[in-house]
């Protein structure tokens, strides 16, 4: 039986796969938990690949994929869901990876993310909430729970810039409008300048990627307007410190101070194995408190990670406490609690107050 471009995607719905991989000439794989696994009996021709990925391009891609050997966009199955498609050579041989993007839009309790926290954040209606974390780690689930919360609480216009557009959403109390690079606008920083015309309340970037788009993220957010954007850093600090050294020697003090003023929260999420099977998030938050603005301003990112350790009054926690309290509720194995730990050392640490804690209790 040939294999099909849908045929595949229904594998992948079915097996709850996150990603596929179809290389010319190799096996079809499955992202499982996390973890690559080769379908049997599933090796294609370079052929069959280009097949699969050619029809789907317009005329625009295939000028793209001619200039850039490789092309993002995205498809749609009515009864399957969205689906993100990167198509690109390696070792001169056609290659997809693919990424679903369901049609629901997951909510935080979907995707057992610390919600009370995440909702206090979202009743600031000016400033800079950043997501992030490695790719793969639900960076677009959580800003797409984000969107519809407010979507469904708060009348207002929510603009998204996206490269490709991956969760589509009906208005509901407010009206969005969703922009694709190449389509819609031209780049992220032209639908960023672009936004300011067009009314908006809430304007989500897909990602801070460069100079120019930080640039603009942060001037949009000093002008009165809820910007949500996501960065590949591992943490709160690292997230500071990376926008920070984008910016010339000469720029940054005063980017500091207007990061000081405008960022209001911080979201950082990395992907762990759940003992119930799946993966769930550990997850930092970071509150920017008057005492977190000051160390900010001053450059005193240690003062910053102590404020976030210290913080749960305000809905803070670091990874470590996150890990921590995943175990204790037995969602996640020692193993992968610990496998998963910026600093192994402290996590064991904690834990294992915890667990003498129990013993005393008993």
């Amino acid at each position: 039986m040939a294999i099909t471009l849908d045929l595949l995607l229904r594998l992948m719905i079915k097996n709850n796969a996150s990603d596929l991989h179809v290389r010319g000439d190799g096996p079809v794989y499955l992202r499982l938990d996390g973890e690559l696994t080769a379908i049997n009996s599933s090796v294609m021709t370079s052929s069959e690949v280009a097949a699969l990925a050619e029809p789907l391009l317009t005329e625009r891609h295939k000028s793209i994929l001619k200039e850039n050997k490789e092309v993002d966009f995205s498809h749609e199955v009515k009864d399957l869901g969205r689906f993100r498609l990167n198509y690109f050579t390696q070792k001169g041989r056609p290659a997809i990876a693919i990424r679903h993007i369901p049609f629901k839009i997951p909510n935080f309790s979907d995707l057992k993310l610390p919600a009370e926290s995440i909702k206090k954040l979202l009743l600031n209606e000016r400033g800079l909430i950043l997501v992030t974390g490695i790719t793969g780690s639900g960076k677009s689930s959580t800003l797409a729970a984000m969107i519809e919360y407010l979507n469904q609480s708060w009348q207002s216009h929510i603009i998204t810039i996206e490269d490709p557009v991956e969760f589509t959403f009906e208005d509901k109390k407010s009206v969005i409008s969703q922009r694709e690079i190449g389509f819609d606008t031209n780049g992220f920083v032209d639908a960023l300048r672009g936004a300011m015309r067009q009314d908006p309340d809430v304007i989500m970037v897909g990602e801070m990627r460069d100079l120019e788009t930080t640039k603009a993220a942060i001037t949009a957010a000093e002008t009165g307007h809820l910007v949500f954007a996501t960065m590949h850093t591992l943490n709160a600090v690292q997230t500071i410190s990376r926008i920070i050294d984008l910016y010339p020697p000469h720029q940054q003090t005063q980017v500091r101070m207007q990061l000081s003023e405008t960022l209001r929260g911080i979201i950082s999420q990395r992907l762990i194995l759940s003992s119930k099977g799946g993966r769930l998030p550990a997850v930092e938050i970071m509150i920017n408190t008057p005492h977190i603005k000051k160390m900010i301003a001053e450059n005193n990112m240690d003062a910053v990670a102590q404020a976030i350790s210290k913080g749960a009054y305000y809905g803070m926690q670091t990874f470590n406490q996150s890990l921590v309290n995943i175990y204790k509720q037995g969602m996640a194995k020692l193993e992968d609690v610990v496998s998963a730990a910026s600093n192994p050392d402290d996590v064991l640490l904690a834990i294992k107050g915890v667990e003498q804690d129990i013993d005393t209790k008993k």
